[in-house]
């Protein structure tokens, strides 16, 4: 049944829960975190022996919501091509587990919470946050769930990040990992994209040094542009020059003025518009500054296939032939790594002219390796039909 079919039946997908974690958080900045909250959704039902969890981690700007429509703007989930039942990750086999991560702005702690020392909003005073510490919360999570060992953790850019991340920290709680359209470093180009959009929401005046909440007011000019610099390096330019070419919005001439003559123009603005009633101008601070300090082969003695060393989870790397926010070479460079350790890995290079965000949209050819790689890696794990009948509910 698909996605779209349960929600005509009315029926829910997806539901919603909070972990409060009992124990602090050590963050790689030297702070401990207490108390904090994890945000998340769950799909499905777990098997008897707990065999048959799917952790998906979500990129930059996502949220807990890969499959149920959001709440602020009832868009429907961010994979709904993927995550849902019969798609390539059945909801009807697996218990997948999707959580808004650390820095978040969806209801886990992040600096929008409130800072249990002062009563008031976190803001800039909340500790700068890394993929390590975000994948660290998450398996607290995890054992909050008693899931032992993960079939699958998946994600794509920022949640390919955190999957690598796991495989590294947690070798022995993931049976198999999928990073997708994602780098094992972030490169200095991206974090220079990342620092124009940073600039541009600490330039807005609104930002008021990031204590913008308690002064009541909210920083959308510099957030939406931060959205719309980072959201060229989403696409390719044949996309863009398909969708738009020079093409002008709602005019046959040019204006000699700066509005918007251009119908790229006017899609960024929109986007850029539509960003911002959604998300936090910090947490996307927090949050960029976690990828650009990703470094995996820095944390092994730049010795990228160290991380992975007497690893027995399975990998299936896929990449994007249009994507130059996170090119082919950088999952070459993993598959190597996992090669030179004699890991268990598969590539898939998909021919596509949709640039990054490839993996978010109707991909066929992604979809046709997805279901193939976790079919195999559910029969090689045991995972039978009678085991995909779920008897545990969270």
């Amino acid at each position: 049944m698909a996605q779209e079919a349960i929600q005509q039946s009315g029926q829910k997908f997806g539901q919603e829960a909070v972990f409060e974690a009992s124990e602090p958080l050590a963050l790689d900045c030297g702070v401990s975190l207490h108390p904090f909250t994890i945000a998340y959704q769950t799909y499905g039902s777990l098997n008897k022996d707990r065999s048959n969890a799917v952790l998906i981690c979500h990129a930059l700007t996502g949220d807990q919501y890969a499959a149920a429509p959001h709440p602020i703007t009832g868009n429907p989930g961010w994979w709904r091509f993927v995550v849902g039942p019969d798609l390539p990750v059945d909801t009807d086999r697996f218990f997948v587990i999707c959580a808004n991560v650390l820095g978040g702005c969806m209801g886990t702690t992040g600096p929008t919470s409130i800072n249990p020392e002062t009563g008031k909003a976190y803001g800039l005073s909340f500790p700068v946050i890394t993929i390590r510490d975000m994948v660290r919360a998450q398996a607290m999570l995890i054992d909050h769930l008693n899931i032992q060992s993960l079939f699958c953790v998946i994600g794509g850019s920022m949640g390919g990040m955190q999957v690598l991340q796991w495989a590294a920290n947690y070798p022995e709680r993931v049976f198999s990992a999928i990073p997708i359209a994602t780098s094992a470093r972030h490169s200095a180009q991206n974090i220079a994209f990342h620092e124009v959009g940073r600039q541009a929401i600490m330039a807005d005046p609104d930002w008021r040094q990031g204590n913008y909440l308690e002064d009541n007011t909210h920083p959308a000019k510099g957030l939406a542009v931060a959205r719309m610099a980072a959201h060229i390096t989403y696409l390719s330019e044949p996309a863009l020059h398909n969708k738009f070419g020079r093409d002008l919005q709602d005019r046959k001439e040019i204006t000699y003025g700066f509005d918007a003559d251009f119908q790229i123009e006017s899609y960024l603005r929109h986007q850029g518009s539509r960003f911002v009633d959604r998300f936090d101008a910090n947490s996307y601070l927090y949050i960029t500054r976690a990828m650009d300090y990703f470094d995996l082969p820095a944390d092994h003695n730049n010795v990228l296939a160290t991380a992975f060393r007497g690893t027995e989870t399975r990998f299936c790397v896929v990449s994007f032939t249009s994507d130059w926010l996170f090119p082919t070479g950088d999952s070459r460079q993993i598959v190597q790594a996992l090669n030179a350790v004699g890991s268990n890995v598969s590539f898939v290079e998909i021919e596509s002219d949709k640039g990054h965000d490839a993996f978010l949209l109707d991909e066929p050819e992604m979809f046709t390796t997805l279901r193939g790689f976790i079919a195999a890696a559910a029969h090689r794990r045991g995972l039978q039909e009678r085991d995909f009948q779920g008897e545990v509910s969270k």
